[in-house]
């Protein structure tokens, strides 16, 4: 069993920045892929970023490449997403979650088992 929790979101105008951090304890974190999803009102949610294990290969939804960066420290058990030049469509409840590699793209809900209860981003226009 893994418990995640998010925090670092918040209501921010358009064009601004903010650092979520998703901090895990239980199993070994390190022997897990890290992904951020997001899910806005009356919408399906939908992946974000992933982060291999060992932090060395990561992967971004184009609707955000260039603007946030997945990142994490095991030695901490914590993954971040730091999110710049937030734009209004960004505004949605950011997840965390840990699981393992099936696709290579770490962009499937299904290879994730344990997920946060999720942290709410509001970008205001």
């Amino acid at each position: 069993q893994v418990q995640l929790v998010e925090s670092g979101g918040g209501v921010v105008q358009a064009g601004g920045s903010l650092r979520l951090s998703c901090a895990a304890s239980g199993r070994t974190f390190i022997n897990y892929v890290v992904g951020w999803f997001r899910q806005a009102p009356g919408k399906e949610r939908e992946f974000v970023a992933g982060i291999s294990p060992n932090g060395g290969r990561t992967n971004y939804a184009d609707s955000v490449k260039g603007r946030f960066t997945i990142s994490r420290d095991n030695a901490k058990n914590t993954a971040y997403l730091q999110m710049n030049t937030l734009k209004p469509e960004d505004t949605a409840v950011y997840y965390c979650a840990v699981g393992w590699d099936y696709s290579g793209s770490y962009s499937s809900r299904a290879e994730y088992a344990y997920w946060g209860q999720g942290t709410q981003v509001t970008v205001s226009s």
